[in-house]
Order: C-alpha cells, then sequence, then structure tokens
C-alpha cells in the first residue's frame, strides 16, 4: 500500500513538472513587462525568448508568445519583417484560442493586435468574431480566471475602440 502510494505521488508530481508553466505570481510579473514592452524591444525580445523555450505551452502561454511576437513587428524597422511577424502572430495567437476557444485574455490579445494592423494588410479578419465572442463573455459573465482589473481594462478597450454598438456598450460599461 505504501508502494503504491509513492509511486501515485510520484506520478503526480512528474505529470506536474512536465506541464508546470509559470507560477500565478510569474504571470503578474509577465503580465507587468508586457506592458513595458510596448515601448522596449530588448523587453520584448527577452520575454519572447524566454516564453519560446517554456514546453508544453499551455494556450495562454501561446497567446502571451502571439502577443510578444506583434510587439516584435511594432519594433521592427523593416517592412518585410514587420508583416513577417504579425503573420506569424496571427498564426500563433489562432493556436492558442484552438487550445482554449474560452478564453477571454486570448481573444482580447487577438483582438487588440488585428485593431492595431493596418487593415489594408488583411490580417484584422477576426475581428468581428472577437469582439463578438469578448462581449459573450461580459453577457453570460463568463470570465474564466481572469481578474478584476483585466475584466475592466478590456470593457475600458473595446468601448474606445469604436468597435461596439450602443447595446454592447451597455454591457461593458457594467464592468468598469
Amino acid at each position: 500500500m505504501i508502494k503504491l502510494r509513492i509511486i501515485f505521488f510520484l506520478l503526480f508530481a512528474v505529470s506536474h513538472i512536465t506541464y508546470a508553466q509559470l507560477s500565478t505570481e510569474e504571470i503578474a510579473i509577465l503580465k507587468t513587462n508586457m506592458v513595458k514592452a510596448v515601448e522596449n524591444s530588448k523587453l520584448t525580445d527577452s520575454l519572447f525568448n524566454k516564453l519560446n523555450k517554456l514546453p508544453n505551452k499551455t494556450a495562454l502561454i501561446t497567446g502571451y508568445t502571439g502577443t510578444l511576437e506583434a510587439l516584435k513587428a511594432k519594433h521592427s524597422w523593416n517592412p518585410y519583417n514587420k508583416i513577417r511577424y504579425v503573420s506569424r502572430s496571427l498564426k500563433t495567437m489562432q493556436k492558442a484560442i484552438d487550445m482554449d476557444k474560452e478564453n477571454l485574455e486570448i481573444r482580447f490579445m487577438r483582438f487588440s493586435i488585428e485593431f492595431y494592423t493596418p487593415s489594408f494588410l488583411g490580417f484584422s479578419k477576426d475581428l468581428a468574431l472577437d469582439k463578438k465572442e469578448i462581449i459573450k463573455h461580459y453577457q453570460n459573465e463568463n470570465f474564466g480566471l481572469a481578474d478584476r482589473e483585466l475584466i475592466k481594462n478590456v470593457a475600458k478597450f473595446m468601448i474606445d475602440s469604436k468597435k461596439c454598438n450602443a447595446a454592447e456598450v451597455k454591457i461593458l460599461k457594467k464592468y468598469l
């Protein structure tokens, strides 16, 4: 019986280590650093390299990686590289969404990337879908693991984006 408990403990510990990503504290630091990375190309590269090395990425980590790829496009001076990074970013974001279709934060990250990408480039094809999904989360109060600050910031961004109609703005304003 003791051997069986030890085996179960070891199996649990090994599986926990194999799929361990970042702690709650590390995610909070990552979010803070991602805001700073918007204006700091070295930080963008550093965060991207750190996340890219993680094995067995969760949907959220995959979404952060995609967002950092978009930031690499922002920081690049070469138009070809800008387009390449945005294209890669959106493929990574689609992978993250395929892994977790109900994650508000991932949907918002893709919405914001497409929102800031010039529409003539043809990379903004999921704006309407992501807006619809984000509004659905607010209607159903389905925020998953999103904290209050994220819920408020997403609502504010969506309203400020001018992509929402009056009824959608009314839903979002409840969370400001």
